[in-house]
């Protein structure tokens, strides 16, 4: 599933244009971007929280020439999935 399907899902089951969907879902996105920028955690109840967490400096090697490098510190997005997102996945695995 991509952002324009999910889109046409919200349009359908809130019975609304394709285009105010479109334009709400990118203001979800920008919203949790921001928060994110931030350093907030956006959680989601019973889908997730996102959250930034920094990933130290560490060394590593080119799998090329084996070479050792630096690779720089950086923020990293993770996403913890919610109690009720990980029942809906695990119910449907079962039903196969």
């Amino acid at each position: 599933m991509n952002k324009s399907d999910l889109i046409d899902v919200i349009a359908g089951s809130a019975a609304i244009s394709k285009n105010i969907a479109g334009k709400t879902f990118d203001k979800l996105l920008e919203a949790i971007t921001h928060a994110l920028k931030k350093g907030e955690d956006v959680t989601l109840i019973g889908f997730g929280t996102f959250k930034v967490n920094d990933r130290k400096a560490r060394t590593g090697r080119n799998p090329k020439t084996g070479a050792v490098l630096q690779i720089a510190a950086s923020k990293v997005v993770a996403f913890k999935v919610g109690k009720g997102l990980k029942d809906a996945v695990q119910a449907a695995g079962q039903k196969e």
